[in-house]
Parts: structure tokens; C-alpha cells; sequence
């Protein structure tokens, strides 16, 4: 299936966002840096939280190929931008993605639906036989490639790191007990249009997290509500314009600062990328229930399932996409040109947003203005395993309440696989910061974060 192309794209800078990749170069890893860290170096007290024997982490938010986890409607923004970026151009250019679906964004069924969107749009376009290229293989990309080749089109994919999958990449490895998720692979709830309605259709095996307890440094505490929020949007919904979620609940009488509603904020943001701060409270994220559906399998198979059998190149960044009535020309990070009938471009909003790809002529004023509107999310994901547990919370959810760690959301894998695993997620601002710390401090910080569970009384 994959044809590498590592000699043609050797040296090449530029990167691709996050939703829908037009990347493929393995995350990179961030390197120490020489100014001060996003956040104080983490001290770990002799004799409390573990080293652990495994350890990996996500750095999406970094990630040139990402920048970014999935997109959200920010103050201001409205769903109609979602549209406006899914308008053909001209017939030759098709944008997909996550952020191009209204009903399902930012989630992995929204991205595949969007690749079924677009190339049912350029199969209307075009005629059998006609040379697509197809720009990213990740979930939409490869939803795209298949719908357009089982139509008769000749479908060559453009993938800019050394795998397929985009932000969906499930690690197996004699470490873990179950692969490591260090994409998207959580959802709520496990209907048809759900990543657990996908994990179910593939056979794929499914990992519950139903139970939940909130957790202080003295013990347990009561779960996350979302009464606050529910409360502050029902209020901000009537006001004369959209503001932020954060100014809708200070407007409320709301504490932000509260440690009971800065724990239901860091599991908004973990569960959906948003930054509060920013947020719409007209339009606002879907608070999540104390439920979550993994993928404990690899989750790669939803990708490389459809991707079978085509022409798909590794390592291979797009950098410019030239189109007229004729045809598109598409420009490879080594000065290469190919030509094509049409193309689907299917990178993240924030590789949009960063102008990695240069568009000749440039995207109409609705497609900028869609791009402008419409704000990345940042979720990171965190996987350690330790010798056994320091623990004894039964939960399978724990909510950090208080304290100074900024890992506050933790999945506790004991309960399912029987080793000693857990699993941090962080989002918003937060996560941003997280993923450009060094690895010795961003391991650090995590432990930190799991200062609270040492010798904790065992929740009821």
C-alpha cells in the first residue's frame, strides 16, 4: 500500500495540521529548550509517585503535521464557516476534515463523513477515469480514496509523515497490556455514528469507563458537574452577542477559580480541545457524562482497511496547490510538480491556518473567512505503566480537584487489563503547554500530576 518516498522529500520544512492530515513524517519529538518552560519544572518528592517501567505521550499540539487535535467554534464563529470550508472551488479543489462537518466535528466519524461528503462532490464533478490526488491519509482522506476509487477514479494519496492514520495512531508494543492510544480514540457513547459504534462495526475491542470519582489531596470528592456550565449557557444564549464560555460563566456568578468547576473545566477541555476562555456559548462543546468508550485494539484498521490496494506515498508534504478550470497542479516539498483533474485536500485547520500549503490563487474570501473563524483545539494523551499500583481509587474516571498538577483527567486501565496503567489526558491551553515540554520534564509533570493518589483512601 505505501510507497515511501523518503528520497523525495528529505529537508523539507513546512507541516500540515490536524484534523485531516496532509502530513506524514513521524511526530516529531520535542527537544529541550533553552528558555523557561511553559511550566515550573515539576519537583517529585523520594518515595511517592513511581518512575514508570513504560511511558509515551502525545505532542499533536506541536506536531507540524497537526498543530492541534480537532477544531471548535470559538466566540464569534458560527456552524455556517463549517460549511463555507466545504464549498467546492472551481470543481477542481474539495477541502474535508473534521472541520468541514457540521453535525460531527471534531470527532473521527465526522471526518470519515466528510470524506464520503467530498468525494461524492467530485464524483459529481467528474467523469471515470479522471486523475485525483487525494492530500492526507488519515481518516477522511482515506473514507475520500476509497469512495473515489470504487467509482472508477484513479486516486493517488499524498501522506507527509512515514504512516498512514493522521492523529489516529494506536502503538503495539510487549509494554501495554492493550495498544497505546496517542490519537483519537475515546468517545461517548457507543451508537452508529460513534467511535464505538466504528470500534463495534470492526471488530475491534472496546474498552468501558463508566465509573467515576472526583479526588482532592484529602481523598475522595465528588464527581465533575456540569451545572455550572449548563447554568452559564441557558443565561449567555439570550445576551445580544456570543461570548466566550469563561466570561458567560463569571457573568453567571460563577468562581472559575472554584476547585469543584476548574475540575469540570479541565474535563471539557480534555474531552473536547476547547479552550474556555475562548469557547462560544452560543454554540458551545457537549459536556461529556462520566462514560467513555476506547479503542483497546488498533485502531489503525479503520484507515489502512479502505487504503488497500491504492497508490498512496509516504512522506510526501504537499506544499503548493495551483488550480484553474483546466486542472491543479500540485508542488511536493522537493520542487516536484504532478498534475492532476482535481484535487481533495484533507490536512487539520490549524496546517490551514498556518498557510503550510500555499493555494494559487489563493482560497476565496468564504474559505479564508472560514479559516480565520474557526479555532484548533489541543488534546494530549499520556500512557504510564508502573511495576504495580501506588493507588487504591477503584474508579475507572478520576477528576483532579485542586492541587497544581495540570493533568486532571486520569483513566485508570487497572480495573480492565489487570496491569497497572494509567492514562492522563489534558486539553485546552494546558495541553499546549504540556506537549512543549522536554520528555524528562513532561514525564515529570505527569507524575506530579498524580501526586493526590499517593496512599489515597480507597474511594467508595
Amino acid at each position: 500500500m505505501g510507497i515511501s518516498r523518503r528520497t523525495l522529500l528529505v529537508g523539507t520544512g513546512a507541516g500540515a495540521v490536524a484534523v485531516v492530515l496532509a502530513a506524514c513524517t513521524g511526530e516529531p519529538r520535542p527537544k529541550p529548550t533553552t528558555t523557561v518552560p511553559p511550566t515550573p519544572r515539576p519537583t517529585i518528592p523520594t518515595g511517592s509517585v513511581p518512575v514508570p517501567t513504560a511511558w509515551m505521550r502525545s505532542t499533536w499540539s506541536t506536531d507540524p503535521y497537526s498543530r492541534g487535535a480537532m477544531s471548535y467554534l470559538p466566540a464569534g464563529a458560527v456552524p455556517q464557516n463549517r460549511k463555507d470550508l466545504a464549498a467546492p472551488i472551481l470543481g477542481r479543489v474539495f477541502l474535508a476534515g473534521e472541520a468541514t462537518d457540521p453535525d460531527r466535528p471534531g470527532t473521527v466519524q465526522g471526518a470519515i463523513d466528510s470524506g464520503r461528503r467530498v468525494a461524492a462532490d467530485v464524483i459529481a464533478a467528474s467523469t471515470s477515469g479522471e486523475r485525483i490526488a487525494v492530500v492526507g491519509a488519515g481518516a477522511a482522506g482515506a473514507a475520500a480514496a476509497r469512495s473515489l476509487a470504487d467509482a472508477g477514479r484513479a486516486v493517488t494519496v499524498f501522506e507527509a509523515r512515514e504512516r498512514t492514520g493522521g492523529r489516529i495512531r494506536s502503538v503495539v508494543d510487549k509494554n501495554w497490556p492493550v495498544p497505546a492510544q496517542l490519537g483519537a480514540w475515546l468517545s461517548a457513547g457507543e451508537g452508529a455514528n460513534t467511535l464505538g459504534g466504528i470500534l463495534a462495526a470492526q471488530g475491534i475491542r472496546r474498552l468501558a469507563f463508566g465509573t467515576s470519582t472526583g479526588w482532592s489531596k484529602d481523598g475522595a470528592a465528588p464527581t465533575v458537574d456540569g451545572g455550572a456550565l449548563k447554568k452559564a449557557i441557558a443565561q449567555a444564549v439570550g445576551g445580544p452577542s456570543d461570548v466566550p464560555l469563561g466570561t458567560a460563566l463569571t457573568s453567571a456568578g460563577a468562581d472559575p477559580q472554584d476547585p469543584a468547576l476548574a475540575a469540570a473545566l479541565a474535563w471539557l477541555q480534555a474531552t473536547t480541545g476547547v479552550d474556555a476562555a475562548k469557547a462560544s456559548s452560543w454554540y458551545p462543546p457537549a459536556f461529556t457524562p462520566d462514560a467513555l468508550v476506547g479503542a483497546g485494539g488498533d485502531l489503525g484498521v479503520i484507515v489502512d482497511a479502505p487504503l488497500k490496494g491504492l497508490k498512496v506515498t509516504l512522506t510526501s508534504p504537499v506544499m503548493r496547490i495551483a488550480y484553474d478550470d483546466a486542472g491543479v497542479s500540485l508542488r511536493l516539498g522537493t520542487g516536484e510538480a504532478l498534475s492532476f483533474d482535481r484535487v481533495v485536500v484533507t490536512v487539520p485547520l490549524g496546517v490551514l491556518q498556518r498557510h503550510a500549503i500555499e493555494f494559487a490563487p489563493v482560497l476565496p474570501f468564504a474559505h479564508r473567512g472560514a479559516i480565520a473563524a474557526l479555532a484548533s483545539g489541543y488534546v494530549e494523551t499520556v500512557w504510564l505503566h508502573f511495576d504495580k499500583t501506588f493507588w487504591s481509587v477503584d474508579a475507572d474516571i478520576w477528576h483532579v480537584v485542586g492541587g497544581e498538577g495540570p493533568i486532571r483527567t486520569w483513566l485508570n486501565l487497572q480495573p480492565i487489563t489487570g496491569d497497572a496503567v494509567l492514562v492522563g489526558l489534558v486539553g485546552g491551553p494546558d495541553a499546549e503547554a504540556y506537549a512543549k515540554l522536554s520528555d524528562a520534564d513532561a514525564q515529570a509533570t505527569a507524575r506530579q500530576s498524580l501526586m493526590p493518589f499517593v496512599s489515597a483512601t480507597k474511594s467508595p
